[in-house]
């Protein structure tokens, strides 16, 4: 006796599928929480829709869902990477002119010296 595939298993293959192909660059933080989003929406989805007995349109619908509230959360956290990083940049700028003036005040009472 064969058994026959769902739906949803199938579009979960083929949604892997694109996901390892199209993915030739490292994912950004925006992409993750979207790729994430969608996979939990479309789980979520699923079990409640075959609770109604609509697993596939409850995933069909929970996916974008996901998918959408993941990217926001994705860009939320990316934003506060890149100001991370900015703040990052900025110490380790004014480290450097601080040993910079160190530096010159060193010299300077040197030359004071002689």
């Amino acid at each position: 006796m064969k058994t026959k595939p769902s739906a949803f298993a199938i579009l979960l293959l083929v949604l892997s599928v694109i996901g390892g192909v199209g993915c030739s660059a490292p994912l950004s933080t925006r992409e993750q929480g979207g790729l994430v989003g969608a996979a939990i929406g479309a789980g979520t989805g699923a079990i409640i829709g075959s609770t109604v007995g609509h697993a596939v349109a409850g995933a069909a619908i929970g996916g974008p869902v996901g998918l959408i509230g993941g990217a926001l959360i994705g860009d939320q956290l990316m934003g506060r990477e890149k100001r991370q990083e900015l703040q990052q940049r900025q110490i380790e700028y004014n480290q450097a002119e601080a040993e910079r003036l160190r530096k010159e005040n060193e010299r300077l009472r040197q030359q004071q010296e002689r």
